[in-house]
């Protein structure tokens, strides 16, 4: 639980005891490659944290084609954020690309925590207005940079997690298709 702690700590600070009770309910899961922990549809009933592994957090739309919202690597957080909060069905799929490994909680657990160790709901406070921050950026940058742009940007911004993905799924992520991509990167290579 090294990896969880270390997580916190960038973000909080917590007590010896309160890092331990706010440990307690995490569960270790192991997961397979290519195994689903949730898909569209369902109620999504946790969140977790990537201690090893890499996820792709997706939506399918109504022609089957994948649109992948995130990539999620080791210290990174992972859920349905809609469904858990409203406990209503997930429109979102997660899907493990590698042999991994988390920490979940469940809904149940993460409002005990709240109410016994207050600084938590501050942890989560924080961590949702950098996820925020982050899809903001996101948005901003779909609607203002060529696909070029983004291609560049993502692998200069996430190089660890680029070298782990398929041209398919990065074509995803960036709302391209797979052509349209191989013809940025021979373009690049180009330069």
């Amino acid at each position: 639980m090294e990896l969880l702690k270390q997580n916190v700590a960038k973000h909080i600070s917590l007590l010896p005891d309160e890092m331990e009770r706010f440990c307690g309910p995490f569960i270790l899961k192991e997961v397979k490659k290519k195994q689903f922990l949730l898909k569209a549809g369902e109620v999504c009933r946790f969140e977790a944290f990537v201690n090893k592994g890499c996820f792709k957090i997706f939506y399918l739309d109504t022609k089957g084609v994948e649109h992948i919202l995130y990539f999620a690597v080791e210290d990174w957080w992972i859920g349905d954020i809609d469904s858990f909060t409203t406990q209503t069905p997930a429109q979102l799929y997660i899907e493990a690309l590698e042999d991994s490994e988390i920490f979940f909680i469940s809904k149940k657990d993460k409002e005990e925590l709240y109410n016994n160790l207050p600084k938590v709901e501050k942890l989560f406070r924080i961590m949702g207005q950098k996820t925020c921050v982050a899809l903001q950026r996101r948005m901003l940058s779909n609607l203002s940079k060529t696909a070029d742009e983004r291609y560049i940007e993502f692998i200069t911004g996430y190089p660890k997690i680029a070298q782990r993905l398929t041209n398919l799924q990065i074509a995803a992520y960036l709302g391209i298709s797979h052509e349209f991509l191989s013809k940025i990167r021979k373009k690049i290579a180009g330069k």
